[in-house]
């Protein structure tokens, strides 16, 4: 998977491929949140905001006779095209997504494509799609086949109106996108960098909405789901809004079990040894209990690290499946460099348990963690290696190959734009170089490192260089 960015924030163009674990580094201002939040809007929109056409003659003859068999189109490029026109219609959001003015992305565009081993499609598949009063329609894939069978269950006066033809059209679209890209665009959960407040006001944050709901309750003219809208989407930038629904629904959240919970609750443990105790959720709100468990603290009672990984707990708890991916903005947010070390074992094991992480940092000991996970996986058969672990209480499944990571650092660059022939210096992604051996260069850390050192050195020896 390659994604391009033209003309958003301040990249005028950038290309970088998520692997397993993605990482981007930079300076602060140099657009690392523009290449996050681009990624996790198209998610969203391909979700909840872009449905596969449907051709008209299908339609029809469903509606005729009752059923249609429709071809699956799996090739790549076809893929890839239905894939590009979600992004030209996503592209037209962006300023929303940002929560910026539109001037600001009038030229902009996001750009995805896919490769072959991307697309993978199951070899069943069946699926009954409803209406609030009774069945619509069954759509279905026999073993083996690479087309759908769609079959009416609504009674013949149900079909006639304009309504009930477009349900049936986007049920259809939505059932072909489940099969051909199901496997390709995973679920996401993001943490932004503002999750540390905004959990502080999850209660304002319900009170709020529920007076917007009983003063539109008052007035037969108000549009309730406008009010919402106006009140919770215009403000923050997409994922910011994301988070702020997770937070006022946490209670729900709670009741959910993860695939982590129930096979590797070993790591659910070493969460909460890291922060120090355990989110619970009581019939009066959500409490961080410490391991003492003598008391039990409000959220605004808590202190800024519990506060900041709440979600991320939570998530990992309640929600987590494998191909997931989790996306988080600046984990060593109040963080400890201990705990960012623990952090960066506990992202490794994710990966090694089947869920994508996406991270901006501008941490240097999470990175440095990294290294040492990269470095002990390519020596992990030697003696000395395992002293290490043993020592350090390494555990295998932290360990993690240098080719399931990419890292980009966000810094100025030459690069040929699209017809030019000289190169232009432009701020983009450029890829850090990962070895086995060394783990990641991260230039943005080592240069500022290196300075620091050479500064102390000289103070130390009494020279001006």
């Amino acid at each position: 998977m390659k994604i391009l960015l033209n003309n958003i924030g301040v990249f005028r163009q950038a290309e970088y491929e998520p692997g397993e674990l993605t990482v981007i580094c930079g300076e602060n201002n140099t657009g690392k949140t523009y290449a996050t939040y681009s990624l996790y809007g198209f998610y969203d929109f391909w979700k909840n905001g872009y449905t596969i056409t449907v051709a008209e003659e299908d339609i029809s003859k469903l509606m005729e006779s009752g059923t249609v068999t429709i071809p699956l189109k799996t090739n790549l490029d076809t893929v890839n095209q239905e894939v590009t026109r979600a992004c030209v219609q996503y592209s037209k959001f962006l300023s929303k997504i940002f929560a910026a003015q539109e001037k600001y992305f009038q030229n902009s565009s996001f750009l995805l494509t896919l490769q072959e081993h991307e697309i993978t499609i199951p070899d069943t598949y069946s699926r009954n799609w409803r209406t609030p009063k009774s069945e619509m329609l069954q759509i279905s894939k026999e073993s083996h086949k690479n087309e759908i069978s769609v079959s009416l269950i609504l009674d013949k006066d149900e079909l006639d109106s304009l309504s009930m033809r477009a349900n049936i059209t986007k049920a259809i679209g939505e059932s072909l996108k489940e099969i051909i890209f199901g496997n390709t665009f995973p679920y996401t959960f993001i943490a932004s960098a503002e999750r540390t407040g905004a959990v502080i006001f999850k209660d304002d944050l319900n009170i709020e909405q529920n007076a917007l709901f009983k003063a539109a309750a008052k007035s037969s003219d108000v549009d309730v789901n406008g009010i919402i809208s106006s009140v919770y989407s215009s403000k923050y930038a997409l994922p910011v809004k994301r988070n702020l629904d997770f937070i006022r629904e946490v209670e729900s959240t709670s009741k959910g079990e993860s695939f982590l919970a129930k096979k590797h609750p070993d790591l659910l443990d070493d969460f909460a040894d890291m922060i120090g105790g355990e989110y619970k959720v009581g019939r009066d709100g959500l409490y961080y209990v410490p391991k003492s468990g003598r008391v039990k603290l409000t959220m605004g009672e808590s202190s800024s690290s519990v506060r900041s990984l709440m979600d991320i707990g939570f998530y990992l708890h309640h929600l987590a499946e494998k191909g997931d991916m989790l996306m988080i903005d600046e984990p060593e947010l109040n963080l400890h460099p201990a705990n960012q070390r623990r952090f960066a074992r506990l992202v490794a094991r994710l990966i090694h348990y089947g869920i994508k992480v996406f991270i901006t940092t501008h941490s240097d000991y999470f990175v440095k963690e990294l290294n040492t996970l990269i470095m002990l996986y390519h020596k992990r058969e030697a003696s000395f290696a395992t002293q290490l672990m043993t020592r350090y209480k390494y555990k295998k499944e932290e360990l993690i190959s240098h080719d399931r990571i990419k890292v980009y650092i966000s810094d100025k660059d030459k690069i040929l734009l699209d017809g030019n022939t000289k190169r232009t210096t432009i701020q983009t992604l450029v890829a850090a170089d990962i070895d086995p051996f060394y783990g990641i260069e991260a230039r943005s850390f080592d240069k500022t490192i290196q300075e620091m050192n050479h500064i102390q050195e000289s103070i130390i020896l009494g020279r001006k260089n």
